[in-house]
């Protein structure tokens, strides 16, 4: 073939079928022949246009292939031999021609190559990176070919009109009959691990350089186990079980030894025949021996009661007498100080945003979001539909979305969007308006609707749903599939539910419309934003969803600022469930605090003012708390709103049963001042305690990074400390004004009606016979806890459990899903499902560079990129290393890199893209027109921009590096540069926002970005698991490279707690017991009783981790506030019993006895089922949030709490409980007449 006989109506030019002699060039062409082709060094076998025309198809990959020289050398010089080789006729046969206006032209030729020379072309390409779409050069320039033979097909086939590629067939055989006297082609072919023409190892992963580098390995998790015949154990389980049976046999046989040793005779029948004896008192030390049914030796020793229990005697004495003589006057000053506070709720405020609801102000990824945000630029707002088939059952796979119904239909939909306006001020907001274009024209719609220019009149001319199908496989290679923004638009961004590459199976379409992000929240464009969604939401809930779902079809959808508004709907979402509660709470209030007694004494015995009034105490404690802070400038959560009254009142009326049941044991011949002061003496301390306790434990959940679960816990300190003091003095003022209305024979809630009736005359003093409860705790419960063998059940049994849950606690998955925190009717669960379901794309995830030297000196630049020259090492390449094991790395893809692109885009073999004119301002390439100097009128219109050249010749760079410069120079040029076919390089839109250019003249670039895509993530623990993997890799960098590196995702912030949560856990809870412990210390002086509360304590949180596991309730700030709270709320379930245990007399055994005959029923009605009725109505929320960290896990609490007060605590009492404190004479006298 010589020279150009005609061409197409498209304007590719044909060559002619000519047998002449190879000629010899002129010096001119000759060199101009061999600066792109210096294989072809003497004759050749074309014109001068001919080689034009050669140039200006390859000007097209040039930019693709340049990064990898091996490469780009391979494939010019098979281009080269097709075009001007002077052996031409060896190996190209003309199969076919045509005339064209009269003069033949060729229209087909066999191409003869080696199987050897098609082998290494390919392999020398096909690790090679289009970096600005973060995929495979050989998509672009090879249709994603996989091997040479696919490759060449691509290469030879006849192109289209007006679509790029060869104007005639090439078929490249490589088998050749001997007849034919020809030889296939053989020319030079390089290997990418070449050195003389060496790529990078992200570029030739084969190269001997990277494979003796180190490739990142799989991680898999090795987790240690037993195989015990066919059963798999974990060393943990096993190590535990064997320690648990260890434990219970040391304990087996102590206890026989110890009871053999200590037993006499009487042994058998003292068991048997355990006393009954109403009278519990040390003065019956005669008859001891006989009572004894335990194992251990009576203690005949009592120590004195300490200072502190002393004091608090004293106190709690000489105040119930003072406020049973000024009632008025304490409950009016009492009332001061919530009321004062209260006044703060005129500043009360609810914090939405999910950023400053979960995110710590000292959190590490909320500096890094910062740092990103303000140098380069705030991740975009995302809004986005899945439209899915919908399926006959669950296990059936949703029917295809790619059908010409569905796409016709997406199409109205479309228009429906793009027709949208949203008022803000005055003025209509279309997506139009604020929507993301990389190229200032088209928005950045991700969807296959692109594929039509996002334009219905398209659709049947481009050859309808043959055309997507045919765009899936070629949708960056083939021009009419470039998206109407230019870019070529990856098939697994816009649509869902497929494996693998196979786009054909999809079953959902996934629409995502970026919209641009500003800082300032109080701007015009921000706002507009904001507005557009409502609407756009409102459009698809009103009309679209509608439209889909008569074609059978679902759609899913959200918004940037759909979490925030639902957040707020959900405010409000709960508030007849709190009124419930506060009703069924009055109700039960008021009932366990009445009298039992007949009909005719109902209405003076009844308590329904004293529990409406313990009500109110409440809701002003939490009122109280909530304005203080409102005050000070910290605002509520919706968690404080919703489980602080609950908690509050759960905790408050605990204490009201308990004050209440104890004034009612006091002798009924007392004065109502001495029953006041004595049931002060009784439970005051006891309260006291747990109060401290409870509110202790809430103050250590302050410590607790994340915003929401700090206020919570600082909300609920104070509330607790403001309904404990409201208790012991408003309260006590009220229990007061009730019996004096009792005695007084006034009727409840209306005390200005006084009843005549004699018989009710005494209601008010005298003692009424025990209940059912507290008979069934003296006669049955406590014996039955005195019995060897249920001893032995009970600690084996809670012993096991506790250990159970530690091996099961580390089945614990860190996290907080996010439909979970959601209404449970919001769309946005659907989403959520649809999210995790059908998207097979991950996150973007950005590799921030700081402070980046690009001087030659520096070397950063050969440390960051991946193409020829580059560190092996690298930063790029080693991200694409760990993409090569994106099971463990969690990065799916190789890095676009700005810096690779714009050093290929320098590079002078990228003839078409770096240029300038003579007079030195910027030349766009030749397919970019209207080609003009600066301040030149005249614009040349044609398609090639005359006056133009290369920015540099091979001279001027140093080892393909440019001086500091000439990068300061050309870097805005090409930040600026339109990609366009004759240069794809151009980094306008792909790389706008990847570097930041402020004060980069000084040689130093603050910030640089480069993207890859997480894999898809769909559990918590894949966010966590990614985040970790990320920040390891990049500290990993930073060491390496001497550079600071950080990885940036937006979801990064929300889920960098998770990462130390089990720290941050083990930490307050071990604060929250050490400072129960403390409490306990100083108000019982007992390091022994101490001792044991911290223990029981310690089961309880390591029983409530191992329901966490059993529940699938995941660790968060959420949980871990819940288990430091337990603490202080378990408080209650031991306090009251170890309190009464202390300051019994007698042994261990008969202490226990009265310990639980005097307290059990009130710890069971008064904290127990209280507890229960405040939990339950937790369940009826509209928010899972509360369904499932508070209702689950309180219920949990409640239950382990009440086993481990009234079953364990007394066993461990009676077995090893510390010596009894003595009460003074006098208090001693009250306690016999109480017991």
């Amino acid at each position: 073939m010589y020279g150009i006989c005609g061409q197409r109506s498209d304007g590719k030019v044909l060559n002619c079928p000519n047998r002449t002699h190879s000629v010899k060039p002129d010096e001119l062409l000759s060199s101009t022949i061999q600066s792109l082709c210096p294989t072809i060094t003497d004759n050749v076998c074309c014109s001068a246009d001919q080689f034009d025309t050669l140039r200006g198809q390859v000007q097209q990959a040039i930019p693709l292939l340049v990064g990898c020289p091996a490469c780009l050398r391979n494939f010019l010089n098979l281009f080269c031999e097709l075009s001007c080789s002077p052996n031409q006729s060896l190996f190209i046969n003309v199969t076919s021609i045509k005339k064209v206006n009269g003069t033949l032209a060729v229209d087909a030729i066999d191409f003869f190559v080696t199987h050897y020379f098609g082998e290494q072309l390919f392999n020398s390409c096909k690790d090679v990176k289009f970096g600005s779409m973060n995929t495979r050069a050989m998509d672009f320039v090879g249709a994603g070919a996989h091997n040479y033979a696919d490759w060449l097909a691509f290469l030879g086939r006849r192109a289209n009109l007006d679509v790029p590629g060869s104007p005639y067939a090439i078929t490249f055989r490589s088998n050749i009959s001997d007849s034919t006297g020809m030889k296939p082609m053989n020319t030079t072919v390089y290997s990418c691990g070449d050195s003389s023409l060496g790529c990078s190892c992200g570029d030739c992963p084969s190269s001997a350089v990277c494979l003796d580098s180190s490739t990142p390995a799989q991680h898999a998790k090795q987790s240690c186990s037993i195989n015990i015949g066919s059963l798999k154990i974990k060393c943990l389980d096993f190590s535990l079980a064997i320690v648990y049976l260890f434990l219970v046999s040391a304990f087996l046989l102590w206890g026989f030894v110890y009871r053999k040793k200590r037993a006499g005779p009487s042994r058998t029948k003292a068991l048997l025949n355990v006393r009954d004896d109403n009278n519990h008192n040390s003065g019956d030390k005669k008859e001891a021996p006989s009572q004894i049914s335990e194992e251990v030796p009576p203690v005949v020793k009592a120590h004195r009661p300490s200072v502190i229990q002393l004091y608090m005697s004293n106190f709690f004495r000489k105040y119930g007498s003072f406020v049973s003589k000024n009632p008025t006057l304490i409950l009016c000053l009492s009332l001061v100080v919530p009321l004062l506070l209260c006044l703060g709720l005129i500043r009360f405020k609810v914090e939405t945003r999910p950023e400053k609801l979960w995110v710590g102000p000292g959190s590490k990824a909320a500096k890094e979001k910062q740092y990103f945000d303000s140098h380069l630029a705030p991740f975009y707002r995302i809004e986005q539909l899945i439209l899915a088939g919908i399926s006959g059952s669950d296990a059936e796979r949703p029917p295809n979305i790619i059908t010409d119904k569905n796409l016709k239909l997406l199409f109205e939909l479309q228009k429906k969007v793009d027709d949208l306006r949203a008022n803000y001020s005055g003025s209509m907001v279309s997506l139009a308006d604020i929507c993301l274009k990389p190229l200032g024209k088209d928005c950045a719609t991700q969807s296959v609707l692109q594929y039509f220019k996002m334009d219905p009149q398209n659709y049947d001319a481009y050859g309808g749903l043959d055309h997507v199908q045919y765009c899936f496989q070629h949708f960056s290679s083939a021009e009419n599939c470039l998206s109407a923004f230019h870019a070529p638009l990856d098939p697994s961004t816009a649509l869902g539910g497929f494996s693998g590459n196979n786009y054909s199976e999809a079953s959902a379409f996934v629409i995502t419309y970026p919209v641009n992000n500003q800082l300032d929240e109080t701007s015009t464009e921000y706002r507009s934003a904001v507005a557009w969604e409502k609407a756009f939401i409102r459009l698809i809930q009103d009309e679209l969803v509608p439209m889909v779902q008569s074609q059978n079809l679902s759609l899913s959808f959200s918004s940037e600022s759909s979490i925030q508004e639902e957040l707020k709907r959900e405010s409000t979402a709960d508030v007849i469930t709190i009124i419930v509660s506060y009703l069924v709470m009055f109700a039960y209030i008021s009932i366990m605090l009445g009298d039992r007694g007949h009909l005719s004494t109902f209405f003076v015995s009844s308590k329904l003012l004293l529990g409406l009034s313990g009500v109110v105490l409440v809701m002003l404690s939490v009122l109280g708390s909530v304005g203080f802070y409102s005050a000070i400038g910290i605002k509520s959560t919706l968690i404080i709103m919703e489980v602080i009254p609950f908690l509050v009142l759960a905790v408050g009326v605990d204490n009201m049963c308990i004050l209440v049941h104890a004034v009612k044991r006091q002798p009924c011949e007392l004065l109502l001042e001495e029953r006041i002061s004595n049931a002060l003496v009784e439970v005051g301390p006891s309260i006291t305690l747990a109060s401290l306790s409870e509110v202790l434990a809430f103050a250590v959940g302050s410590f607790i990074p994340m915003p929401a679960c700090r206020v919570f816990s600082m909300f609920a300190a104070l509330a607790v400390l403001l309904d404990f003091f409201l208790q012991v003095t408003a309260f006590v003022s009220l229990i007061i004004f009730d019996f004096l209305r009792a005695e007084d024979d006034r009727v409840d809630c209306v005390p200005c009606i006084k009843l005549q009736s004699s018989k009710i005359s005494d209601e008010g003093t005298v003692k009424e016979d025990p209940g059912l409860l507290a008979r069934y705790m003296k006669e049955v419960h406590a014996p039955l806890l005195s019995l060897w063998g249920v001893k032995i059940i009970v600690i084996a049994v809670f012993v096991g459990f506790a250990f159970a849950s530690i091996a099961l606690c580390t089945r614990v998955q860190p996290g907080l899903e996010q439909k979970v925190v959601l209404p449970r009717n919001s769309y946005l669960q659907d989403y959520f499902d649809d999210l995790a379901k059908y998207l097979r794309v991950g996150p973007p995830l950005y590799f921030v560079v700081k402070d980046f030297n690009y001087s030659l000196e520096a070397r950063n630049t050969n440390q960051i990129c991946s193409i020829s020259q580059c560190d092996s090492n690298s930063l790029l390449n080693e991200i694409t290393k760990a993409s090569l094991v994106p099971a463990s790395s969690y990065i799916a893809k190789p890095a676009a890199s700005w810096l690779d692109d714009f050093l290929i885009w320098l590079s002078p073999d990228a003839f078409s893209c770096c240029r300038e004119f003579v007079n030195g301002s910027y030349c766009p390439p030749d397919d970019q027109p209207p080609c003009c100097q600066p301040n030149d009128g005249s614009c040349t219109l044609g398609i090639e921009c005359k006056d133009c050249t290369t920015c540099f010749r091979y001279l001027d760079l140093h080892d393909g590096r440019p001086s500091t410069v000439q990068f300061r120079e050309k870097l805005p040029w090409f930040l600026n540069a339109l990609p366009s076919s004759n240069c794809a390089k151009g980094g306008k839109g792909a790389y706008t926002s990847s570097v930041d250019l402020s004060g980069y003249e000084s040689g130093i670039i603050e910030a640089s970005a480069f993207r890859t895509y997480h894999t898809p993530l769909n559990k918590q623990s894949d966010y966590v698991n990614s985040m970790k993997a990320a920040r390891d890799f990049s500290s990993k960098m930073s060491d390496s490279l001497k550079m600071e590196i950080f990885p940036y995702a937006v979801f990064y912030i929300f889920f960098e707690q998770y990462l130390d949560i089990w720290r941050t856990a083990l930490i307050n809870i071990s604060i929250g017991l050490g400072a129960v412990f403390v409490v306990c210390l100083v108000l019982t002086s007992s390091i022994w009783i101490s001792a044991i509360i911290l223990l029981v304590l310690a089961m309880i949180v390591i029983d409530m981790l191992g329901i966490m596991a059993v529940l699938d309730i995941q660790l968060n700030a959420i949980s871990v506030v819940n288990l430091v709270m337990s603490i202080g709320i378990a408080v209650e379930f031991c306090v009251h019993i170890t309190h009464a245990f202390l300051v019994s007399s007698g042994d261990r055994g008969t202490r226990t006895k009265l310990a639980v005959s005097t307290m059990g029923a009130s710890v069971f009605s008064g904290i127990t089922l209280t507890k229960l009725v405040g939990v339950v109505v937790l369940r009826f929320s509209k928010s899972e949030v509360f369904v499932v960290y508070y209702f689950q896990m309180y219920l949990a609490l409640v239950l382990i709490g009440f086993l481990h007060g009234l079953v364990f605590l007394p066993v461990v009492l009676s077995i090893c409980g510390p010596p009894s404190r003595s009460m003074p004479v006098d208090m001693r006298q009250h306690q016999q007449t109480t017991s």
